[in-house]
């Protein structure tokens, strides 16, 4: 992993089509090799999860609608998604000097699902405080993250006792690593390990989502 956080140095300081294209045999040597990182830690969760698929991150930008021009990206990420529809949420790794971190959640639920979760929140929040207070939570990944809305959402009253959770337009967990983490040979094992602690978290939300209010199943 050394070999490749030199190239994304390297790419940071010179982040031009010239430079990009007389490395792309370093950058081609890098990708095998995070590929092989990903798929092993594919191949491992899925033996503790029901996995859709992977998706390894391009690391060309879309510039389009983009202030910053800058063709490339100056970081490795790879996605694994859940079996939808009775699985939610979906994990992530991003591998960059200075700002590695494995995570996962809810990063931009669909109107429908993110109402559902509100008036979940709404009824109790017995069920996912009790989660995000766990020993073991608390010791990957600290508390539950994700931007919230400014004031109550519609339909809400800004006074409820879970305003604060009710607000949230976004629910993920997020575990960083150092460099000399990221360098170390048990790596994979503790991005496993990590992953995993999301579990409870991740089954608790797919519950509610594939539920209504009274419990029934939706699919």
């Amino acid at each position: 992993m050394k070999k490749a956080f030199e190239f994304l140095n390297q790419l940071k300081e010179n982040n031009n089509r010239e430079w990009f294209s007389k490395h792309k045999s370093e950058y081609d040597s890098v990708v095998k090799e995070n590929k092989t990182l990903f798929n092993q830690i594919y191949n491992e969760l899925q033996e503790y999860d029901q996995l859709k698929g992977i998706h390894i991150f391009r690391i060309y930008r879309d510039v389009r609608f983009s202030k910053d021009q800058t063709p490339y990206k100056t970081n490795f990420g790879v996605g694994y998604s859940r079996s939808k529809p009775m699985l939610r949420g979906g994990y992530y790794i991003q591998l960059e000097p200075g700002n590695s971190f494995v995570g996962g959640g809810f990063w931009g639920p669909e109107a429908k699902d993110l109402l559902r979760i509100r008036k979940e929140f709404e009824i109790s929040t017995t069920e996912i405080e009790k989660i995000i207070s766990d020993k073991t939570f608390v010791k990957y990944f600290g508390e539950l993250q994700g931007d919230s809305v400014k004031t109550a959402p519609r339909g809400f009253e800004k006074n409820h006792p879970a305003i604060d959770l009710i607000r949230k337009k976004q629910f993920v967990v997020m575990r960083k690593f150092t460099d000399k983490e990221v360098f170390s040979d048990s790596f994979q094992k503790e991005a496993l390990q990590t992953l995993l602690a999301m579990r409870p978290f991740f089954d608790y939300m797919s519950e509610v989502l594939t539920t209504d209010l009274n419990g029934e199943p939706l699919y």
